[in-house]
């Protein structure tokens, strides 16, 4: 993979916690990333990656065919819908600016990739705030999201089932895996395929769109959902170096 390159949006949050001691109280904030265990696993496959955290995609996604062209991939992990469609120029400054959404579109067609990771502002995410049903990014995936909120919460934990090990992501994979904490819950498209299924519903499913691929990871790639029985899986680094192989310049 030395050569490929893409970009990771999303994978952050900030915290505002409010602090009550009898009758005084204060606030303290906090800044969060949970990108660096799949970053650790893509660089050390000689993948370049350019992390976008969620606060700095609404004015540095890209907005034009020539900066989303340097990428091989989009990845699209816990950011949601609002984040890219309202640009800071739009909302402050009344601009009219690009649809990158698009835009986003467009790339693929032309034959680049997207993956999206789950999350609490993936798919639907929590209370529908995620927000990428009926819009074109649910166009570009392979899956159908649901109108609201999508998440199955599994606190006791949930195992994967490996449904298709000839594929070309899954088929150096071991069909053990570990346990997640939650996923989102969509429906795989017609000429879509699922790879894995997690309590009977898609985990991993992959498709085309135009001279692209795509794919849906439902669940996440870092804590909570994907805890560090996953993250520190020994096979975590080929699952996502797979992934993106496939997406790149894969068999099918």
């Amino acid at each position: 993979m030395e050569g490929k390159k893409l970009v990771l949006t999303g994978e952050s949050w900030q915290t505002l916690e409010l602090h009550i001691k009898g009758f005084d109280m204060f606030y303290r904030g906090e800044y969060e990333e949970g990108a660096d265990d799949l970053r650790t696993a893509l660089s050390g496959a000689g993948i370049e990656v350019d992390y976008m955290p969620c606060h700095m995609a609404p004015n540095e996604f890209p907005e034009s065919s020539n900066t989303i062209g340097q990428y091989d991939t989009v990845i699209l992990s816990d950011v949601g819908y609002n984040t890219l469609a309202v640009p800071t120029k739009s909302f402050t400054e009344f601009k009219r600016t690009p649809n990158r959404l698009d835009l986003l579109d467009a790339y693929v067609e032309a034959g680049g990739s997207l993956l999206m990771i789950g999350g609490y502002m993936s798919f639907q995410g929590i209370k529908g705030e995620g927000g990428y049903h009926k819009s074109t990014v649910e166009d570009i995936l392979p899956v159908t999201m649901e109108p609201f909120d999508d998440r199955v919460e599994c606190s006791e934990g949930v195992v994967p089932e490996v449904i298709d090990s000839d594929h070309a992501i899954t088929e150096d994979l071991s069909e053990e895996w570990p346990y997640f904490l939650g996923y989102n819950q969509v429906t795989p498209d017609e000429d879509s395929k699922a790879l894995v299924e997690v309590n009977a519903d898609p985990l991993l499913v992959v498709g085309d769109h135009g001279d692209g691929r795509v794919a849906a990871f439902t669940s996440d790639c870092a804590p909570h959902w994907g805890p560090p029985a996953f993250t520190e899986w020994e096979q975590y680094s080929d699952l996502w170096t797979n992934i993106i192989t496939w997406l790149v310049d894969g068999d099918a």
